[in-house]
């Protein structure tokens, strides 16, 4: 395949997948999707299946599930209905059906008691997380309104290993152009503490003020903005899956806010997958209302 073929490609792949996060809580409408990305549907579906070994509307049925296990934890003023129209479903019991299969267990269940072994059993797929001794419990975050900030990016299928190679693309993109101002962001598509770690969709993005810098190589897109609760967090690599358990398990249930379906992210000062002592020091922002 010729290098130019597999860019498109790649962006056509990114572009779905950023359509479906950004419109979970809506009918995504894939005939529609097709006409604004110049692509037929079959030719679409074969790209994606592609690129990430799933079909669209498997990525969307998964997606939506877990948005919704996620905003079962924190959420707990929104009635099962009300999370399951936030994630897109038109009825609670196609929810209450879907959800059953995936997690083998009601949302209620779930909500009760039910995602803490689902979550452990995920940290364990973790070792450095396992291993980690750091306790958040004293942490309290500042309230912040971001504004959305647009980035260059490489999507990493999984939260595992291979981000480090995947900075590092970055990292030679940035030396190459001669970058001098710019941020490193991680996205977390998703929750690694309630998905999958070979599921999860994380993105390391860079944000620089420089318009003149362009990229035919490196797809774009806007994180986006609105008002956040920050953490400032210096650790270990294994120390961020263990932060963001404490985030989403313990902190906002008890904090009396509510999360959105808007990904978290953090802000690196210092970025463990960039240097030999897995070190970071960084800003986590995790969406909230009250």
């Amino acid at each position: 395949m010729k290098k130019d073929t597999l860019q498109k490609r790649t962006k056509i792949a990114n572009d779905i997948m950023y359509y479906i996060y950004t419109h979970i809580d809506t009918h995504i409408d894939i005939e529609e999707l097709s006409i604004d990305l110049k692509v037929s549907k079959f030719h679409m579906h074969r790209i994606f299946k592609d690129a990430f070994g799933k079909n669209i509307y498997e990525s969307i049925k998964s997606i939506r599930l877990q948005k919704a296990s996620n905003l079962l934890l924190t959420n707990k003023y929104s009635t099962i209905s009300n999370i399951a129209n936030q994630c897109g479903y038109s009825s609670q019991s196609s929810f209450i059906k879907s959800f059953k299969e995936r997690f083998d267990m009601t949302p209620k269940e779930w909500r009760s008691t039910g995602y803490k072994d689902y979550s452990h059993k995920i940290l364990q797929q973790s070792q450095k997380a396992m291993e980690s001794t750091a306790n958040f419990s004293d942490m309290t975050p500042t309230i912040v309104k971001m504004p959305f900030f647009e980035s260059f990016y490489i999507r990493n299928n999984g939260y595992n290993a291979n981000i480090k190679e995947t900075w590092q693309k970055l990292q030679t993109w940035i030396l190459s152009n001669d970058i001098k101002n710019y941020q490193q962001i991680a996205l977390f598509h998703d929750n690694p503490t309630i998905t999958p770690l070979n599921e999860c969709q994380y993105i390391a993005c860079v944000v620089t003020d420089d318009k003149n810098i362009k990229s035919d190589r490196l797809p774009n897109f806007k994180i986006a903005k609105g008002v956040y609760a920050k953490f400032d967090l210096i650790g270990k690599r294994g120390d961020i899956l263990k932060f963001i358990h404490w985030v989403y398990h313990e902190w906002l249930p008890k904090s009396e806010y509510e999360t959105t379906t808007k990904p978290s992210y953090v802000i690196y000062r210092k970025n463990n997958f960039l240097n030999e002592e897995n070190e970071f020091d960084l800003s986590f922002y995790v969406s909230i209302n009250y």
